[in-house]
């Protein structure tokens, strides 16, 4: 027999190769290893680590930024790109944006590949305040598709018995930490230095516990640049995809990651390139987890 890893989960960790061995079978591991813990990533990472594996999405112009001055929303790829990402979101549990996201976008956030809307991700909001409008595509779509919107522990009940009316959910974290120089929680792995700190409202260590434990395995952040840079910053990144557009915005617009160079992601000690294609006119780089 051939198997490709064993499960990590300690209590089965094993068992099953050695009921087969104590039978007489030999069994082969480590066959597709590396292909097998990227299929099983979302498993791995849940037993190992009690948080999803976290894919991050960031687009960025050729000349590096991620929208208009005044945080406006800019065209920066292609239908191509598009296509390849609505995909991704299709093998994704759950989907997170940041409130500013949210605000400037109003966005849809699901699989609109022609026959996958079924195979759209959970709809995740961090919103500290709950400034979420009841009147938007994401409230007002929430009972064809999940909505969660994660708030601080403070955040009006008013608001939150408003959104809950519409059908989304909501829960609570602990709020803000801060990480300048390296992750405070996340380890001497620092991915990079800040050139100033680096701050989320709400506690990401909790955010992704909380979605563990309701059972998402596979994380895709599309949050514009505060969600993207705290990521990093909290080494809470396993993969990464880096979206070029052809066309530059110009240097009034904002910088594609708050407070720290494209250069934490592209440089990381932390992510490696898998490789760069290209798709319509757009580029793709992939990153992984060293």
């Amino acid at each position: 027999m051939v198997s490709a890893i064993e499960d990590p989960n300690t209590p089965v960790a094993g068992r099953g190769h050695a009921l087969l061995r104590a039978s007489g079978i030999m069994v082969d591991v480590g066959v597709g290893a590396a292909e097998a813990r990227r299929a099983h990533a979302g498993h791995i990472r849940n037993v190992c680590d009690h948080r999803p594996h976290i894919f991050l999405k960031l687009a960025v112009s050729a000349d590096g930024k991620a929208g208009l001055v005044g945080r406006e929303p800019a065209p920066i790829t292609g239908a191509a790109t598009g296509a390849v990402m609505h995909l991704v979101r299709a093998m994704n549990d759950a989907i997170l944006i940041g409130i500013g996201t949210a605000l400037a976008d109003d966005p849809q956030l699901t699989c609109r590949l022609p026959g996958m809307a079924a195979r759209s991700p959970v709809r995740v909001v961090l919103d500290t305040d709950l400034r979420l409008p009841v009147t938007g595509v994401l409230a007002r779509s929430a009972r064809e598709t999940p909505v969660w919107v994660i708030a601080g522990e403070s955040a009006r009940e008013a608001a939150e018995t408003a959104l809950v009316a519409r059908g989304v959910e909501v829960l609570r974290v602990p709020a803000a930490f801060s990480l300048s120089t390296r992750a405070q929680r996340g380890g001497a792995g620092a991915p990079y230095a800040a050139t100033r700190p680096v701050t989320s409202r709400l506690d990401l260590f909790a955010v992704v516990r909380l979605l563990a434990k309701r059972g998402i395995t596979r994380l895709i952040v599309e949050g514009g640049p505060i969600v993207a840079a705290a990521f990093l910053a909290a080494d809470l990144v396993d993969e990464a995809a880096l979206l070029r557009g052809p066309n530059p915005i110009g240097p009034d617009g904002i910088d594609a990651l708050e407070g720290v160079p494209l250069t934490a992601l592209t440089e990381s000690s932390i992510l490696r390139s898998r490789g760069i294609e290209t798709a319509g006119e757009d580029t793709i780089e992939t990153f992984e987890r060293v």
